[in-house]
């Protein structure tokens, strides 16, 4: 069963990723890159101080420095202990029938750090920001499926590489959520 679950994500992946063109190779490569949104980052902690004021939005950045490290460490324990999946950019039963527009390709890919790490930021602050800007979660839950695309865009990730990395920041995005929560009660009532 799992040789058939791995046998059809690639076949998607194959599928999806040949669907790119030189036409957008350029604009796939810019979302993919990780300081791209530092500015919607920057969105994200000033909406955060305009609505909740300075000592929060300083609690707040410890808890996502945290969140990103525990979820960049959990994928790369995933990918580089645990699991050892190729990334299709490694696979020789492929190489020649995908489409590498990626300027690097790291050895194994299981789970998607970009996948788990934009979709944590989205959730967190989706929620954070819930009762000031209610459609907010849905914009940044948008941004997140378009970052995971991306890199299956540019030849990195499967789909499943993808969507358990969006579900591990999916949870890892409520989880640290719910700690921001009793740290922001703990620490400004």
């Amino acid at each position: 069963m799992l040789d058939q679950l791995i046998e059809y994500d690639t076949e998607l992946f194959v599928y999806l990723n040949n669907l790119g063109s030189q036409t957008w190779d350029g604009l796939w490569l810019i979302i993919t890159n990780k300081l791209t949104f530092a500015p919607l980052y920057a969105l994200l902690l000033f909406l955060i101080y305009k609505k909740l004021g300075l000592k929060q939005l300083l609690i707040i950045i410890v808890i996502v420095v945290l969140m990103i490290t525990f979820t960049d460490q959990i994928t790369n324990l995933f990918k580089k202990v645990l699991v050892k999946r190729l990334r299709p950019c490694q696979d020789g039963e492929i190489q020649e029938t995908i489409r590498l527009v990626a300027n690097y390709c790291g050895r194994y890919g299981f789970f998607s750090g970009h996948s788990s790490n934009s979709m944590a930021a989205a959730v967190f602050g989706g929620l954070l920001l819930k009762s000031y800007y209610k459609n907010l979660i849905f914009i940044l839950l948008f941004w997140s499926v378009i970052v995971a695309y991306s890199r299956i865009y540019v030849g990195v990730h499967y789909p499943l590489d993808i969507v358990c990395g969006m579900t591990f920041g999916a949870l890892s995005g409520f989880m640290f959520y719910k700690l921001s929560q009793l740290a922001l009660r703990r620490f400004t009532s």
